[in-house]
């Protein structure tokens, strides 16, 4: 059996619209132009405080604000659920997965509060029997430590992480491990990712797992 990690915004579920929530509430207070969705799906995936400086630099705000905003963001994103969604197809490939045999783990970007926030909203949290998230160490994706922490929570087995980003691409090869990717999540461009495979409908994550245990 397997160890499958996966990455959580953009692979499992679509937070864009929430995180866009959160964003332009703090642009209206500062009477900036808000951000778009695509804009939104852009600028994630590295953490929040890069989301933030993306934000910034975007608006030609003051870079003096990072910290206000910063704090601003970080005291409602546990909240920012409702508009949150799976992808098609996901919680019916996790039980799959997991009434296989496999041990399922999350390794994401996102501070661990807010993804267990919007897992439990979800009523997904259980099919997790780890989170390592952007704030478990002092390190985020793509740096291989959060990845591999993951892993080695999960016990023995084959390793497979599952993405949808650069960003995961680059950590699952840091890290020397098999890549799935997701393709309709919020990767940046639509070439140059080294994967083992790539679905667009988790309906046919379980067998390519199968190929690769």
């Amino acid at each position: 059996m397997a160890r499958l990690v996966f990455d959580l915004d953009g692979t499992l579920i679509d937070s864009a619209p929430d995180v866009r929530g959160i964003a332009n509430g703090i642009l209206a207070q500062l009477e900036a132009r808000p951000l778009t969705l695509p804009e939104t799906r852009r600028f994630m995936g590295e953490g929040v405080p890069t989301f933030v400086e993306r934000m910034i630099a975007s608006r030609e705000l003051d870079p003096c604000l990072t910290g206000q905003i910063l704090t601003e963001f970080m005291r409602v994103y546990d909240t920012a659920v409702d508009l949150t969604l799976p992808y098609p197809g996901v919680p019916q490939a996790l039980e799959s997965l997991a009434s296989e045999g496999h041990r399922l783990g999350l390794c994401t970007n996102k501070p661990v509060n807010p993804a267990r926030a919007v897992l439990r909203h979800l009523e997904m949290e259980q099919a997790f029997d780890t989170i390592v998230g952007g704030d478990t160490l002092n390190c985020r994706k793509p740096d291989p430590a959060p990845l591999r922490a993951a892993f080695d929570r999960l016990g023995a087995g084959t390793q497979i992480y599952i993405g949808d980003s650069e960003t995961d691409a680059e950590t699952a090869l840091r890290a020397d491990v098999p890549f799935l990717l997701y393709t309709n999540g919020y990767r940046k461009g639509r070439g140059g990712m080294t994967c083992r495979a790539a679905f667009s409908d988790f309906a046919e994550l379980p067998e390519l797992v199968a190929r690769l245990c």
